[in-house]
């Protein structure tokens, strides 16, 4: 009998490489929902992993609501040129234009909901029989109430309550005409085990993620960037801060946090630290109510 076994890491990887190629064996036209951040980024290494020297069975899918931060819209047009995958950008400001959406107002007045339009959309564009994405079950409690093949209805809904068994690594994409599965092979990880991956495995990211000073506004006890994206009114103040970012999503919903940490190792150790999950810290968006992750993806979200 051997003796080796696959550690905590090596089993997770396993894991997401089989779920990649159960997608790749079991739907038409999959793709792969990358975004520049870190999640997104260790999705790319993994289906790297999974099919190369071959080309990615899916292409690369970006909803891009033009409120990112530029170190991720770099990094991710600079990766998908290193790797010669196709890139698919559909941008949230024609949708708008388009369907006749109204902008959201305020002082973060983010486009995050919006997203949804622009996603349905894309899926209906190119057939997207299913979507894989990033999602954690430690994000946020919504999240832990998926399964690893989540089924959308022909609107690209969500129901939680219909959810089917994955019993034995056996993972079910039968779907009828019009229907979509959003697939998450990471799903079973944690903020920690993807930077102990992405430490293991020597994985680039963008430099938002490490420490450096941003002029940001601290609001409710939050630190937001400032940009054009945001309304400064004459009583706010701004600062010049040494931060990093947990989560990149948009400039508008997504907060910074404090921090040193300059070096993967430094990272590592924050979390271990931290008794707070990246999203609850730094996801403006989802204290809009208690149920807001759920609501959104109720109605197509990722």
């Amino acid at each position: 009998m051997s003796k080796y076994r696959l550690d905590h890491l090596d089993q997770l990887e396993s894991e997401a490489i089989h779920i990649m190629r159960e997608v790749a064996g079991q739907f038409e036209k999959p793709a792969l929902l990358f975004s520049g951040g870190k999640d997104s980024i260790t999705l790319v290494h993994l289906a790297l992993k999974a099919f190369r020297p071959g080309k990615f069975p899916f292409p690369l899918v970006h909803i891009d609501t033009g409120h990112n931060f530029r170190e991720a819209i770099d990094f991710r047009d600079a990766l998908a040129a290193e790797i010669g995958e196709k890139l698919i950008v559909r941008k949230v400001e024609d949708t708008i234009k388009q369907q006749n959406l109204s902008e959201p107002r305020g002082k973060f007045a983010s486009r995050n909901a919006l997203q949804t339009f622009t996603l349905l959309d894309a899926i209906n564009e190119f057939k997207f029989d299913a979507c894989i994405g990033g999602a954690r079950r430690d994000e946020e409690k919504a999240r832990a109430k998926e399964r690893i093949f989540s089924v959308r209805d022909e609107f690209g809904q969500w129901d939680p309550k219909l959810q089917r068994p994955e019993l034995w690594n056996t993972y079910n994409g039968r779907i009828h005409k019009g229907e979509n599965v959003r697939v998450f092979p990471i799903s079973n990880w944690t903020e920690l085990d993807i930077w102990n991956y992405i430490k293991r495995e020597n994985i680039p990211l963008p430099s938002i993620y490490f420490a450096h000073d941003r002029e940001v506004l601290e609001h409710e006890g939050q630190l937001v960037a400032v940009s054009e994206f945001i309304r400064l009114d004459e009583t706010d103040t701004t600062s010049t801060r040494r931060v990093r970012y947990r989560t990149v999503g948009d400039m508008t919903c997504t907060a910074a946090v404090e921090s040193s940490a300059s070096t993967i190792d430094d990272i590592i150790a924050e979390i271990i630290a931290t008794k707070t999950s990246e999203r609850g810290e730094t996801r403006i968006d989802d204290k809009v109510s208690e149920a807001a992750m759920e609501d959104r993806k109720k109605s197509g979200y990722f």
